[in-house]
């Protein structure tokens, strides 16, 4: 397979580095080609404006979808987004890395949604869900975490279950067409402030982690994808179908 990992860390020493590494190691090993996008090295602009279009469609109101729909029909894209949408198309296997910063993504990973999956070009009305661009390609998410585990419950001061936390994103891989296995949650990433455990088995909790994200991308494809819904659920006002 081909493989992408888009990493989302600042810090190139970051546990979440060493995740994007064992994944990259792990895959290659497996044979497998792995390219890995690293949004800060790569210095990715996360803010969507009117910059980034050169050959506007009204150049006195800026309307993003109109502008990212034109863009992509015109092929005026911005360099940095037309790249990583072929990335994207290459790929079999999306592997998004990053902390759980105030329970969601950091702002730079937000921002590559936000400009990469280009309306009119990676979706319209029709081509979402079950339909969408990149039906047959495959996502999941890898998160890390300084909270206990056992603080990810419902009601929890994690914050909820892994999944609830981080819907908004995973239903948005699935809006695109992707097929999402569930997250990959690495916990008690601990750091001067928040600590829970002695420096030593803190190092070697991690070295475990590492072994577990490796194990778990090597039988990845004996794991269930989680459940969304479709068009074929719902009727012509997109409610639910009920029996």
């Amino acid at each position: 397979m081909n493989i992408l990992i888009v990493h989302s860390h600042p810090e190139k020493k970051s546990f979440n580095a060493s995740l994007t590494n064992k994944a990259k190691d792990t895959l290659t090993k497996q044979g497998h080609s792995v390219e890995i996008s690293d949004l800060y090295a790569i210095n990715f602009d996360p803010v969507e404006k009117a910059e980034h279009y050169k050959n506007r469609v009204n150049s006195s109101r800026f309307d993003v979808l109109s502008e990212q729909r034109n863009a992509y029909k015109t092929d005026t894209l911005a360099k940095d987004v037309k790249e990583e949408i072929e990335k994207i198309k290459k790929c079999d296997l999306l592997i998004l890395q990053f902390p759980l910063w105030w329970h969601q993504q950091p702002a730079m990973l937000k921002g590559w949604f936000d400009r990469v999956f280009v309306a009119g070009g990676l979706y319209t009305s029709k081509m979402r869900y079950d339909q969408g661009y990149f039906k047959g390609k495959k996502a999941i998410c890898s998160v890390t975490s300084g909270a206990p585990l056992s603080t990810f419950t419902q009601n929890g001061r994690g914050g909820g279950e892994i999944e609830s936390i981080l819907r908004s994103i995973t239903f948005s891989l699935h809006y695109m067409g992707f097929t999402v296995y569930p997250t990959f949650l690495s916990t008690e990433i601990q750091n001067k402030d928040f600590t829970y455990k002695s420096e030593e088995q803190f190092k070697i909790d991690l070295e475990k982690n590492l072994k577990d994200w490796s194990s778990h991308l090597k039988n990845l494809h004996k794991v269930e994808p989680l459940k969304f819904y479709g068009w074929k659920d719902w009727d012509e006002k997109g409610n639910e179908k009920r029996d």
